[in-house]
């Protein structure tokens, strides 16, 4: 016997989303923590999720936040490189033009 919280239903059915995600690639560390705890709380009571599902979906979950935490640091590594070089070429260039006075 399947058993459905009809408040969630409802609630589903009047809510309207704030933001549209079109692909996989808008889904973010949030949108896997709401469909894990939905299927945690869809779950039949007599026959609940296997353990070693739950805890591969963490590890995903895991891969995940680590993945995000390493792209948000490469992208602050890519800027600080990026200003470093135009310092460098700013530097190179003011020693040309002094050389050129000379």
């Amino acid at each position: 016997m399947t058993v459905i919280d009809t408040t969630a239903v409802s609630t589903a059915r009047t809510a309207k989303p704030t933001d549209s995600k079109t692909s996989l690639g808008d889904l973010d560390q949030g949108d896997f923590l709401k469909l894990m705890l939905a299927q945690m709380k869809q779950q039949d009571p007599f026959s609940p999720m296997d353990q070693t599902e739950m805890l591969a979906q963490m590890a995903q979950f895991s891969a995940l936040a680590g993945t995000t935490e390493m792209a948000d640091t490469l992208k602050t590594i890519s800027s600080k490189l990026d200003t470093l070089v135009s310092a460098q070429t700013a530097t190179q260039a003011a020693i040309a033009a002094l050389a050129a006075r000379e």
